[in-house]
């Protein structure tokens, strides 16, 4: 591809951390783990940072941790607040703890909530919103705050795809009780695969360290919140209190992770550069609707809107993308209710979800890079003169 979705942002140094774990014999998880989650928590400005296998995983223990915590626990068939447009893997682990799903409309522009619909969408049975942070894009959490200010409601954010990001000055993945983030090769920093989870409620940090492998206490502090643990490391080593999984990661993750971070700042900035120069391209091209920032992005991707009442049509535009080498994708899953896995969700649908129908249909988005994109932004300049005539 002459324009990919996706690049490496590894050198030399990501190679070296991985021959050093190679050298010291310890592949799963261990002490550079432990420093990652240490140096990532710092970063965001949380408490306690959890690493797992993925992103996805990371979902899972989030909504898991709710299920365990001992102050109103998150039971079945309570109702969550869901965007309708997102990964699966924001939705499925609702539906595994046996959560009932309330689809909400995104904003045309901003592609995540649409604040009016949101505010509408609550009802009594509502105890959580999950507050998805869409390509880059941080929600308004001003207005949500607002909109939960006097109710009993969690927030929970799905940050998978907005590592970096800032609204007023906060690390996006912080405002909620939990947040989540990936690691996997196109997000913003790549361990292989990986996923952290992070927040400031020390009981649910027990509760995440407990599930995160087999739901025993032997990665537990001896003083917790989960179980009173004795002093006989043999008794400890297969006590199983949660049900929990396997979902540790590797120690090359936790090593490669190290340098990443160190890089992360530069490659934000060099990502927001790059739609500095995309937006004033966009300035020339009106059949396409970009997205809108929300306070500081940290631009995952390019993401358009045809407009279809301009006589544009979204199948030429992405094969003429296509036949230039410019990747394509759609808008992460366009509106998630269209798919077969909806049968067998417990769900209700506030309103008609227009606008996520409208991304789904006419939606798609490009890469963005840690590195200028000068050649490939020339590209699709010429792609789009050649659309535009």
């Amino acid at each position: 591809m002459n324009y990919p979705l996706a690049s490496t942002t590894w050198d030399e140094r990501e190679y070296e951390a991985l021959q050093r774990v190679i050298e010291s014999g310890i592949f799963t998880m261990g002490k550079k783990v432990a420093e990652f989650e240490q140096e990532f928590a710092r970063f965001v400005g949380s408490n306690h940072a959890v690493m797992v296998n993925s992103g996805s995983s990371a979902n899972l223990l989030m909504v898991a941790a709710l299920r365990y915590r001992s102050n109103a626990p998150i039971l079945p068939g309570t109702e969550v607040i869901v965007p309708a447009v997102s990964w699966s893997t924001t939705y499925y682990p609702l539906y595994q703890y046996g959560l009932k799903l309330r689809f909400v409309d995104v904003d045309a522009e901003t592609l995540n909530y649409d604040l009016e619909q949101l505010e509408g969408a609550i009802t009594p049975a509502t105890k959580v919103i999950m507050v998805v942070n869409l390509l880059g894009n941080p929600n308004d959490f001003a207005a949500i705050n607002k909109i939960v200010e006097g109710r009993d409601i969690l927030l929970l954010e799905d940050n998978c795809e907005s590592l970096g990001a800032l609204f007023d000055g906060k690390q996006a993945g912080t405002f909620g009780l939990m947040g989540s983030y990936s690691s996997f090769f196109s997000h913003h920093i790549s361990t292989m695969e990986g996923g952290l989870i992070t927040t400031d409620d020390e009981e649910l940090y027990h509760i995440l360290l407990c599930l995160r492998a087999h739901g025993w206490t032997r990665n537990l502090p001896k003083e917790n919140h989960v179980a009173p643990m004795s002093d006989n490391p043999f008794e400890e080593s297969f006590r199983f209190i949660l049900p929990g999984y396997n979902v540790r990661p590797l120690e090359m993750s936790g090593a490669i992770g190290l340098e990443q971070l160190k890089k992360l700042p530069d490659m934000v900035l060099e990502r927001r550069r790059n739609a500095e120069k995309f937006r004033d391209l966009m300035e020339k091209y009106p059949f396409l609707r970009i997205q809108r920032e929300i306070g500081q992005s940290s631009w995952f991707g390019f993401a358009f809107t045809v407009k279809s009442d301009m006589g544009y049509d979204r199948r030429q535009i992405i094969a003429a993308m296509n036949k230039s080498g410019i990747e394509v994708r759609p808008i992460v899953a366009g509106n998630f209710t269209k798919n077969e896995a909806m049968t067998w969700f417990d769900y209700s649908i506030y309103g008609e979800l227009k606008n996520a129908n409208e991304l789904d249909r006419h939606g798609f988005f490009i890469g963005n890079h840690h590195y200028p994109m000068n050649e490939e932004l020339n590209l699709l300049e010429l792609v789009l003169k050649k659309i535009d005539k």
